[in-house]
């Protein structure tokens, strides 16, 4: 749907990275046997040194072998596998803190930038996630609603050809009452569409290609489209269905919102905080092309601003609904 697309395509600044484990490993501060959050449970002991069911949590995280918030059961052969590799990376540290090793500028840099990274999460969290609210998130939705245009979707079935002639051809066989279905699975070269009778699903037309946007926009349903010339060949098309595209729920689009307030609150800190600190870049000169900014850094659009879709061959098929 358009709309859920258009949050999802919002750039979102990405959170920083939970390693506050290997902080506490090469940091020591062992001996400690107060539970670090409420309910947590000690699950193993380094060298006096207890382990939390949190750390291997915040590892599993970390890892991506779990998402933030979902459940993680101790007795699982996962959390297992995740605690052994916990205890090496304890032992690992305990070793290197023996040889000395945490005493070099360049080691005591990387843990400085490890804790610059744990406290900014930190702030993050208490400051802005917590200021995300059910009324938060209901308001921008509705406020997306009244601003998003209900837009249309198209069902439409391909045939590609490789040729004008080819495509001719196939434009002939459907006058004389050849089924589409059956000539797309004998004769187009789109393997991606090919064995699903050319069937492409539900589209808007600012997610197709340009040609095919284009030959589409004013086809009523039943129509045959083509031939008409693609970056993949020569497309033929017909046109199953229009309809009205349905908005999201708030349940569907609460992730992508929350996400997008989320970068808002950070964003809004961090200008508040650099206006109000003494920063000094010491670069001089201009910046090579390749060391500019990416056009993936964040920026602050509207989240209802949909980005343009990048060019493709033919469209992606989807699953009719």
């Amino acid at each position: 749907m358009a709309l859920l697309n258009r949050f999802s395509k919002t750039p979102i600044l990405s959170i920083l990275a939970v390693v506050s484990l290997s902080l506490a490993a090469c940091g020591g501060g062992g001996g400690d046997d107060r539970a670090p959050e409420p309910g947590d449970r000690a699950v193993a002991r380094v060298q006096g040194e207890t382990i939390w069911a949190s750390d291997v949590r915040r590892e599993a995280v970390a890892q991506g072998l779990i998402g933030e918030g979902e459940p993680f059961d101790v007795t699982s052969v996962l959390f297992r596998r995740v605690l052994d590799e916990v205890v090496d990376q304890r032992l690992l540290a305990a070793e290197a803190e023996r040889r000395g090793l945490d005493n070099s500028p360049l080691v005591q840099r990387r843990l400085q930038a490890t804790r610059d990274r744990i406290l900014g999460d930190v702030l993050i969290e208490t400051t802005i996630d917590g200021a995300i609210s059910d009324q938060a998130v209901e308001t921008l939705y509705q406020e997306q609603l009244r601003l998003a245009r209900s837009s249309e979707e198209i069902r439409v079935r391909l045939i590609l050809s490789r040729t004008r002639a080819e495509a001719d051809a196939v434009i002939g066989m459907l006058g004389q009452g050849a089924a589409f279905e059956a000539l797309a699975m004998q004769r187009s070269i789109d393997q991606a569409t090919q064995f699903s009778g050319g069937d492409l699903g539900y589209s808007t037309l600012d997610v197709m290609p340009q040609a095919y946007a284009s030959a589409l926009r004013d086809k009523p349903a039943g129509s045959t489209v083509g031939p008409f010339q693609t970056e993949g060949g020569w497309a033929v098309l017909r046109v199953e269905d229009r309809r009205r595209e349905s908005p999201p729920t708030l349940d569907q689009a609460r992730p992508q919102i929350v996400r997008y307030l989320t970068y808002e609150g950070v964003r809004q800190l961090l200008e508040e905080l650099r206006g109000g600190a003494e920063v000094e870049i010491l670069l001089s000169g201009d910046v090579a092309p390749e060391l500019q900014e990416p056009a993936s850094a964040p920026r602050v659009p509207a989240p209802a601003a949909a980005p343009a879709p990048a060019p493709v061959e033919t469209p992606a098929p989807k699953a009719a609904s």
